[in-house]
């Protein structure tokens, strides 16, 4: 086990928060003043109670916490150390992504609801990266915040794919993080590293930041019609298929914590899919056999680049090549499986489904 004197190692963790691949985290950037001229007006009631609890700040002292692990930390092999960094990372990068897209629009807006939105939620999301940060050092790593803003890449989202993947973002981070709670609260003897405590109080915040974009998307309800409903499908794949294969590259982690990734991923999508039916006009159908088998065949192919990319070379490469677009023809075939219509009301604001 690292001891928290050991040096501090940040410049592995930051590359590895740094690099961009088809699966990491990403920061963004986009059309500020079109999110300056958002009229949020025709959900104005709901607007002003979600306002309220972003004030109230209930987990202002939760996230400030010190961080003493130590003595609470169960051994760990190689492995599982190494796939546990990468889930943290991974995380950290995530989070910080937001903080720095929600800082970004409050700079660089006018408009007082989006403005005081924004600020409160960079605020949450600065306080999670910060808390992940604090439990990295104690292991013996870190990530130099400070440098990634400046060294990421970032990418350009227009507005409306911004609403579509942090929602969806927000709302299976919620899922992820509340299923792997109470199994642990279920299951105290799996709980290897004490950060797990802390995610109920930290899926509140993210149920909480999927709501505001929930109630950008019904107050300008063309963002859920006509063309638009092809970019959702097209995000709610994504999202799912991502977070699928990141999660069955980490066999260890699952292992330690006593769930099935596979049990676990679908048990997220049943949670992610019923909240996203208060806003989004249509849902994946993840019951569908085919629907598993690409996924199983997009997970197989991401092992077969992660193998060519360790033998390095030109044949590798042209490995890489052929599999990304054996990748892109099987994410085709799952975005034409037949969907789910959505029937449920348009102004129905979901409760925290545990």
């Amino acid at each position: 086990m690292t001891n928290v004197s050991e040096t501090i190692d940040s410049i592995s963790s930051t590359e590895q928060a740094k690099t961009d691949t088809l699966l990491a985290p990403r920061f963004y950037r986009t059309d500020y003043q079109s999110l300056n001229g958002l009229d949020i007006s025709s959900v104005r009631r709901e607007w002003d109670s979600m306002m309220e609890e972003f004030r109230r700040d209930i987990n202002h002292e939760h996230f400030r916490k010190q961080v003493d692990f130590d003595g609470e930390i169960h051994e760990m092999t190689d492995e599982l150390r190494q796939e546990f960094m990468d889930f943290l990372v991974s995380s950290i990068t995530a989070e910080y992504s937001g903080c720095v897209l929600y800082r970004e629009i409050e700079k660089n807006v006018d408009n007082p609801d989006i403005k005081e939105l924004m600020g409160s939620m960079a605020r949450d999301e600065s306080r999670h990266a910060g808390f992940i940060n604090r439990s990295l050092k104690n292991m013996g790593v870190a990530v130099d915040l400070g440098f990634l803003k400046r060294a990421k890449k970032y990418t350009y989202f227009r507005p409306k794919f911004i609403y579509y993947a942090t929602y969806l973002s927000e709302k299976i981070g919620y899922a992820r993080y509340i299923t792997i709670f109470r199994h642990l609260e279920r299951n105290p003897e799996h709980r290897f590293h004490p950060i797990f405590k802390w995610f109920e109080e930290w899926c509140d915040d993210e149920f909480r930041h999927g709501e505001a974009f929930a109630l950008i998307m019904r107050a300008n309800p063309h963002l859920l019609r006509g063309h638009n409903v092809l970019w959702i499908r097209f995000f709610l794949l994504a999202v799912y298929a991502t977070m699928y294969v990141r999660d069955h590259s980490r066999p260890q982690l699952y292992h330690a914590l006593h769930m099935d990734p596979t049990e676990f991923d679908y048990r997220v999508f049943d949670i992610t899919t019923a909240i996203s039916r208060q806003v989004f006009p249509l849902t994946l159908d993840t019951d569908n056999p085919k629907f598993r088998q690409g996924l199983e065949k997009l997970r197989d192919i991401n092992i077969a680049i992660e193998a060519a990319k360790q033998r390095g070379g030109l044949l590798a490469r042209l490995t890489q090549g052929r599999l990304a677009a054996q990748a892109a023809l099987v994410f085709a075939r799952l975005y034409v499986l037949p969907t789910k219509r959505n029937d449920m009301p348009d102004n129905v604001r979901m409760a925290p489904a545990w």
